[in-house]
């Protein structure tokens, strides 16, 4: 049951991805420029508040290198590559053992 739901959220997830690509690919193309869109821009048009938390709680609990070092680069990273992968690495993990 477990690994269903793995690589059901997994392929959601690339779902998300190939949506997020084709937007940038539409935007790209209409504006003559390479357009990739940041996960940090898709987060904060979402949801503002759990952005800010996220940080406060990761600089609380964890150091405020974390964040910097780790958080903020996946933030500038575009969101189809970050949901493919993600979504990859769940359906990796939830592929059936082999006989």
């Amino acid at each position: 049951m477990i690994r269903f739901l793995l690589r059901f959220i997994g392929m959601w997830l690339l779902a998300g991805a190939f949506v997020a690509l084709v937007l940038d690919g539409v935007r790209s193309i209409a504006s003559s420029t390479l357009v990739m869109t940041p996960l940090g821009v898709t987060w904060l048009a979402t949801s503002e508040t759990s952005l800010a938390h996220t940080q406060a709680f990761i600089e609380t609990n964890l150091s405020p290198g974390v964040w910097n070092g780790a958080m903020v680069p996946l933030l500038e990273a575009p969101l189809f590559a970050v949901l493919g992968v993600l979504g990859l690495l769940l359906i990796l993990i939830g592929r059936p053992k082999a006989r």
